[in-house]
């Protein structure tokens, strides 16, 4: 039995499809990410989980439940808003506890599901501060304490980091995953940012215009893209595409003048293509004085970015603006002629046309 199931399901505003025909099973006690950019119905479906749109076609399922039509209170969920969405008039104890006085539950077990909400988040020295008192990382671990102390099987994640700055972002980052660890609850976690995509998930769903492209672990994703908008999109900065074909039965790939050997690629059966196109990781292209043995390309170094641990050294490739991550040491200087050195074991190569993976 999955722990959440999403069959066949449609969702459209008027004569907008938003969500397309879409299935998903997440598995129990499961860290699932839905990643993609603005607009592409990732908060939109996470919100069809919650119960908070109706949903226009298909079924979900929750703890092997039909929930489709089912009320959010009913659902066993548990979900965490971008916003907060903090009582401000109340304490942090008072915002913890509504919930479960609304619902009616005794003093005790509100009580003991407090202490352990406080435990786990570190927040027992906030909890008789007010929102308006707190930071923003305190506010957000008060917003997945609420949560937390529902204590239902299913947390789903609404972006919950995007409104803080780049150390709270790491620092709650590694919090949620130890969440995760150490309560074993499925997860569905809905964000923009790879970086908490790759880092937190399981498996990682990357959508577009209302479809999953691919769901996958985060290495398959990012080493085995499925297609170029998933290649595109995953790994900061993104993915080098050289445009040209496929020749020689396969074995080789024309790019301009230079020919390009294949014959270490790790994918299916390449054949001639008129239109082809090869993507290399920024790590996975080394820079050399001369020419190395395998498959290589002249470039000049434009410019050198240092990153502090390396450095990405962005160069002009017949034309086209190519960027390779290198060792910090031994900086180049603009305009430094060179060779790149091609992994080609770990390329992936797509078909322009359709532009799925080859």
């Amino acid at each position: 039995m999955h722990s959440v199931s999403v069959k066949n399901l449609s969702l459209n505003f008027g004569a907008v499809s938003v969500l397309k025909t879409m299935n998903l099973d997440v598995e129990e006690g499961e860290f699932v990410v839905l990643l993609g950019p603005s607009g592409c119905g990732k908060s939109t479906l996470l919100n069809c989980l919650a119960g908070l749109l109706d949903i226009s076609a298909g079924e979900i399922w929750i703890k092997g439940k039909n929930v489709t039509w089912a009320e959010p209170s009913e659902r066993g969920i548990g979900m965490v808003f971008q916003s907060y969405a903090l009582y401000p008039q109340m304490t942090v104890r008072g915002n913890l506890t509504f919930g479960l006085t609304i619902a009616g539950l005794p003093k005790d077990e509100i009580e003991k599901r407090v202490a352990r909400a406080a435990e786990i988040l570190q927040i027992g020295p906030l909890l008789d501060r007010k929102p308006g008192a707190l930071s923003g990382g305190q506010r957000q671990r008060v917003a997945i304490g609420r949560a937390l102390v529902r204590d239902v099987d299913v947390f789903l994640f609404d972006e919950p980091l995007s409104n803080l700055d780049a150390k709270l972002r790491s620092e709650l980052r590694v919090e949620i995953k130890r969440l995760h660890n150490q309560l074993g609850n499925t997860m569905v976690y809905v964000t923009h940012d790879q970086i908490e995509a790759l880092t937190l998930a399981d498996r990682i769903a990357v959508m577009k215009g209302g479809v999953i492209q691919q769901l996958a672990d985060p290495h398959t994703i990012y080493n085995k893209p499925t297609n170029l908008f998933v290649a595109g999109f995953i790994g900061s900065p993104t993915m080098n595409f050289l445009h040209g074909k496929a020749i020689d039965g396969g074995t080789a790939f024309q790019f301009g003048d230079h020919r390009i050997d294949l014959s270490g690629y790790d994918g299916g059966a390449v054949g001639n293509r008129e239109a082809a196109v090869l993507g290399l990781r920024p790590e996975h292209i080394t820079v050399h004085a001369t020419a190395p043995a395998g498959p290589s390309l002249p470039a000049e170094v434009e410019i050198d970015e240092n990153l502090g641990a390396d450095s990405l050294l962005w160069l002009k490739l017949d034309g086209q603006s190519v960027c390779v991550r290198v060792p910090v040491e031994g900086r180049l200087p603009s305009g430094t002629k060179v060779h790149l050195g091609l992994d080609i074991a770990k390329a992936s190569l797509f078909d322009a046309a359709s532009e799925q993976r080859i």
